[in-house]
């Protein structure tokens, strides 16, 4: 697993299977703490896909950190920290994800009309496959276009039609240790939390993904209303990520 630390951001091994992602108090700029086995490898080489089960316990330190956390698998798009401080970078690419994600206000990731778009999800977003050297260009003109509110609207409508996102709000309470369990099959994924079902999607990504557990200041807004934009929060005290016992396995 490689461990990956931006501005204030530091991982701590407690025993061989626990780790604590932490962020310390920060004014200004990108912090991250990440555990992930994509860095700087080209998404081809990503190594998991269906049917797999993944397995962890996790813990935050408040209920409502600032920023984002979370922990499962995706195709690392544009890198959480738009390749910041030494994070992979890659060309930008189509999201694909399966994780539980979590997202403090301003974020604003309005991709399933049902579901807000910040708070402690469960959550399959799949796209079409698309060649990251053909995405590029009108990736970062569609980025251009949001900030101008004319054009804002229609193109964010446009480009979340090619997102299929699966989402529900979680009501567990993240500074608790909770069991986090996903089935990725092919055509199905479901998600449990202290072993209830919480969550199927019906449409999951189909891979390679690679794994990623993370905690950093960073929103980002993806809305017909708000456009794109990303953007750092200041934190006032530690807050941090613990997980523990994770195991990811064929079924």
């Amino acid at each position: 697993m490689h461990i990956l630390e931006i501005g204030k951001g530091r991982v701590q091994t407690l025993d061989s299977s626990q780790y604590r992602m932490s962020i310390s108090p920060a004014q200004k700029g990108y912090s991250d703490a990440q555990l992930d086995d994509t860095h700087h490898l080209p998404r081809r080489k990503f190594i998991w896909q269906p049917p797999l089960r993944m397995k962890l316990r996790a813990r935050t330190s408040h209920p409502a950190p600032l920023g984002t956390l979370g922990f499962g698998f995706w195709n690392d798009p544009f890198t959480l920290s738009l390749g910041q401080g030494g994070a992979a970078r890659r060309l930008p690419n189509a999201p694909n994800a399966l994780w539980f994600f979590y997202g403090s206000p301003p974020n604003d990731m309005a991709l399933d009309p049902a579901v807000p778009g910040h708070g402690w999800k469960a959550a399959s977003l799949r796209s079409p496959p698309v060649p990251a050297p053909l995405l590029a260009l009108p990736a970062l003109a569609a980025v251009a276009l949001t900030y101008l509110k004319p054009t804002r609207r229609v193109v964010m409508q446009t480009a979340l039609r090619f997102i299929r996102a699966e989402e529900r709000l979680l009501e567990t309470k993240l500074d608790e240790w909770h069991s986090y369990e996903l089935h990725w099959q092919a055509g199905r994924a479901t998600f449990y939390v202290d072993g209830e079902q919480v969550h199927t999607a019906e449409n999951p990504p189909t891979g390679p993904l690679g794994f990623v557990t993370w905690i950093d200041n960073q929103y980002a807004v993806a809305s017909p209303k708000g456009g794109f934009r990303f953007g750092t929060l200041t934190t006032q005290e530690d807050q941090w990520l613990e997980i523990e016992g994770v195991t990811i396995e064929p079924i």
